[in-house]
């Protein structure tokens, strides 16, 4: 890959656009985004970590063409120092993330019985009276409550924890890895600390599981090795990250309780409205800014051409999301929260083979403490003044660090 990288149309390649970490408080779009989503559909960037540079594509149309498409793969990424955000880059054989086809689809099979609606539709009980508990622990003590706190990271990794079949005792001690190896702070030993840990953990549990017969994803890995369908090495690679993915609930529904807290119209139709909540939480999904720049690679496995450029063989290739959900020829007025749009076809869980395998119960999750905490906290309320509200620094997922709330 050179900077002199040819055009079909004659024109000039879009400049290399530096793209640093920043710390970005509140839901409004990273400035940088926002300045290459003008520049146009396709552009290219420089991440604060690997070599070389990437194209960028932020079109709604444009993003889930490139994630349908078998002409750009994960594979390759792992092999090399694609220009990213995260410091630390270890993938592990194994991971859902990086793998084509047809191992992606082997793969995701051992742990699909774990994430269908049926599933969820299973676990909502439950979760509803783990998050029962934890609400009535803050009924109890009365406001202020710090709802991050209380409710907003323990409730999805209570959730997340009993799916996987992470025993109560082991909780605390997963969560503490699992929030160091989304950090970018402490550095590549803490991350490798983190990581060393929590995988090594998942060796020993998928080892003890492999003649289970349980439903959780731990005891369907282990099964999974034990009938040879997948090797050990792929069963603890793809745990992993189902087990990080806990993190996105919390930091999503923090940033849409925000929203809902600081904007009284809003507020008033959750609490009004009940019974048409759904659409709003499409409409917010779709909205907030969930990561920190951009998430994974692909790489083109041949010459193909984009709005008249030739992205390369061998190119790595970056998707927005957060773009794709602001692209106003499918999203009018696109920095307006409407809770009326329709259709609303957002990408806030992916697209194409890699969408978010725990979308069915990231969703559910999120239902229930909308619906939990509305109405069971009458009259809830921020109880700082918004620009007090603290946020998560050095991190790539976005979200407020703590919540007071009063009501």
């Amino acid at each position: 890959m050179t900077e002199e990288t040819s055009t079909l149309t004659g024109q000039a390649p879009p400049p290399v656009r530096e793209w640093p970490a920043q710390d970005l408080d509140g839901t409004g779009v990273d400035p940088v985004l926002a300045d290459l989503m003008r520049e146009g559909p396709l552009t290219r960037i420089r991440l604060p970590f690997g070599e070389g540079w990437a194209w960028l594509a932020t079109r709604h149309a444009d993003v889930r063409a490139i994630t349908n498409d078998p002409r750009f793969g994960r594979a390759e990424v792992t092999t090399r120092q694609v220009t990213r955000m995260a410091p630390h880059f270890k993938p592990r054989p194994g991971s859902l993330a990086f793998a084509d086809q047809p191992d992606h689809n082997r793969l995701r099979k051992a742990v699909a019985g774990a994430f269908t609606v049926s599933a969820a539709r299973r676990m909502r009980p439950r979760a509803q009276e783990i998050l029962d508990e934890l609400v009535e622990g803050v009924v109890r003590d009365g406001p202020p409550a710090e709802l991050v706190e209380r409710v907003l990271e323990p409730f999805p990794i209570a959730v997340v924890s009993e799916v996987m079949g992470v025993p109560a005792a082991d909780r605390e001690r997963v969560h503490g890895w699992t929030r160091q190896i989304i950090s970018l702070s402490g550095g590549a030993e803490a991350a490798d600390r983190a990581k060393n840990g929590m995988y090594a953990w998942i060796t020993d549990t998928v080892r003890a599981r492999r003649d289970s017969d349980g439903d959780d994803v731990l005891s369907l890995l282990g099964a999974a090795v034990g009938r040879g369908e997948i090797g050990e090495e792929e069963a603890v690679g793809l745990a992993g990250p189902l087990q990080i993915g806990g993190e996105a609930v919390t930091h999503n529904v923090g940033q849409m309780l925000y929203l809902m807290l600081t904007r009284p119209e809003l507020g008033a139709r959750v609490r009004e409205r009940p019974a048409e909540r759904g659409p709003v939480l499409d409409e917010l999904l779709r909205y907030v800014p969930h990561r920190a720049s951009v998430g994974l690679a692909r790489v083109a496995r041949e010459d193909v051409e984009l709005h008249g450029h030739l992205i390369r063989a061998g190119d790595p290739v970056y998707v927005s999301y957060l773009a794709a959900n602001r692209d106003p020829e499918v999203f009018p007025d696109p920095d307006r929260i409407d809770p009326d749009r329709e259709p609303n076809p957002h990408l806030a869980y992916g697209n194409g083979a890699h969408h978010c395998t725990g979308a069915v119960l990231a969703r559910m999750q999120t239902e229930l403490l909308v619906d939990t905490l509305f109405d069971r906290l009458p009259g809830l309320a921020l109880a700082v003044p918004a620009d007090r509200v603290e946020w998560r620094h050095r991190t790539m997922i976005r979200g407020p660090r703590t919540l007071p709330v009063t009501w």
